[in-house]
Order: structure tokens, then sequence, then C-alpha cells
């Protein structure tokens, strides 16, 4: 599967909760890190979802927020990942920034000049990648 997002994670679905439109949809990922996607019950019907499904997560590193110094914040991000940045490149306009989140995951993401420079990011350093559960896109091969 190739697709234009910059995150495209593996992963076991580990649970399902239904609601009455949508339901939670949490993936194991590399190294047992959860992930919770927000998606329809449709959804779920149409890709044979259930506990143990291999699927994908699939998140635009636009829909990626940045933060340093988040670990007593309280954020309604249902995904939030600490690590070590990776990689930062810097653009006129908008810069990017991969985190390194532990089982080989990196987290991409896109964010303007202004916020990577008062963020202070620098490669090596802690950053925390947050994303809400509704911006994730389930696949499944």
């Amino acid at each position: 599967m190739k697709v234009s997002a910059r995150n495209t994670f593996a992963g076991t679905v580990s649970n399902i909760i239904k609601g009455a439109v949508n339901a939670e949809v949490i993936l194991n990922l590399k190294g047992g890190t959860p992930l919770v996607a927000t998606v329809t019950n449709g959804a779920i019907d149409n890709l044979g979802l259930k506990v143990g499904t291999e699927a994908y997560a699939i998140i635009k590193a636009s829909s990626v927020i940045i933060g340093t110094d988040l670990h007593d914040a309280k954020i309604s991000a249902r995904n939030i990942y600490c690590g070590t940045v990776a990689k930062i490149i810097v653009g006129p306009v908008n810069t990017e920034v991969d985190i390194e989140i532990g089982g080989g995951n990196i987290v991409s993401a896109v964010i303007t000049h202004d916020s990577g420079t008062r963020l202070e990011l620098k490669v090596g350093g802690h950053a925390c990648a947050l994303f809400k559960a509704s911006s994730v896109i389930i696949g499944v091969s």
C-alpha cells in the first residue's frame, strides 16, 4: 500500500468499542505502542475489523501537533507520543519534524517555521507528537 500521508503505521487491532454511529479502534503498533482511531461503524464493517485484524493507521503530517514539556499537560487528543527528535528539515514557511517514539516508530509532523523556532527543537532533544483519534484513517490490505 502506497499513500501520500507521511505517517503509516502497521498494527494489530486490540480493541473495538462501538457507539451508536462511531467506533473507537485501538491498534497496537510495533513495540506495543497503542494508537487510537475513531471511525464509523460502517467502516468497521466494510473493513472487516475485529480484534486480531492486521491494519494500518494513516495520519497526515499536517494533522500532527508538536509540543515540549507536555508530561503534566491535560490534553483532549487521544494520541500523545513523547520521544526523541530524529530529524528536522527547516524551510522558510514550514518545518518537518520526525520524532522517534519507540518500537522503531517515527511520527512525522509539518509545522510552521515560526512554531519550530519558538519550540527550539533540536535533533536528539525531547518532544511530543499529538493527534486526535478522528485524524486517523484505518486501512487493511
